[in-house]
């Protein structure tokens, strides 16, 4: 996929003040500093489309971007060790469960994780909540380029054998690097081959 066009479209709290769903959307969801707006940035090729920071839980809204004028990407609120008040935790944990779970033309959230750390517990926590509610969803392993290539194939293989008691199949994944800009070709053409699926409502 050629990406000819990406603009930040609009940011609410609500999946009811969502754009029309007429498009395709993908959702970007991870913990928080997972690098998420450093791949959306490498993913649209657009600079400071969204905003990075060093601060964790910088994006505390839904964030919508559209490219191609065709497709929707979306950046989601980080979930974890963000410094922000425990109400506001659990707005942020309504406003993203209802946004999933009722976006009629969710395609697939992208779950980031970050590839240098053991699988952790509130990251397949929510990829078996995703699952167990049918929510297609895929990993995108971020900061791959602090690893070797062996260190790498280490990290995927723990989380396989982490989760093969109680999946039955391991969901798909992509490498990925902001630094590097590793994963972007192989995420457009999934995303590419996906909206041929999405049917109007």
């Amino acid at each position: 996929m050629i990406i000819k066009s990406a603009k930040f479209l609009q940011s609410c709290d609500s999946y009811l003040k969502c754009p029309k769903p007429d498009k395709p959307e993908y959702a970007f969801i991870g913990r928080s500093n997972v690098g998420k707006s450093s791949l959306i940035n490498v993913i649209s090729q657009t600079k400071g489309l969204a905003r990075i920071s060093t601060k964790p839980g910088k994006t505390q809204i839904i964030n919508h971007f559209i490219i191609n004028d065709s497709w929707y990407l979306v950046d989601l609120p980080g979930f974890g060790y963000a410094k922000v008040s425990k109400d506001k935790k659990g707005l942020w944990e309504k406003f993203i469960t209802e946004y999933i779970v009722k976006r009629t033309n969710l395609m697939c959230v992208f779950v980031l994780v970050d590839s240098r750390l053991e699988p952790q517990v509130i990251d397949v926590d929510f990829m078996e909540w995703l699952a167990l509610d049918d929510i297609p969803f895929v990993i995108a392993f971020t900061k791959t380029d602090k690893l070797s290539k062996n260190e790498l194939a280490q990290s995927i293989d723990r989380y396989k054998k982490y989760l093969q008691g109680t999946w039955e199949n391991f969901p798909e994944y992509f490498i990925t690097s902001a630094q590097e800009r590793k994963g972007k070709d192989e995420i457009l053409a999934y995303i590419e081959e996906t909206n041929k699926i999405f049917k109007k409502p």
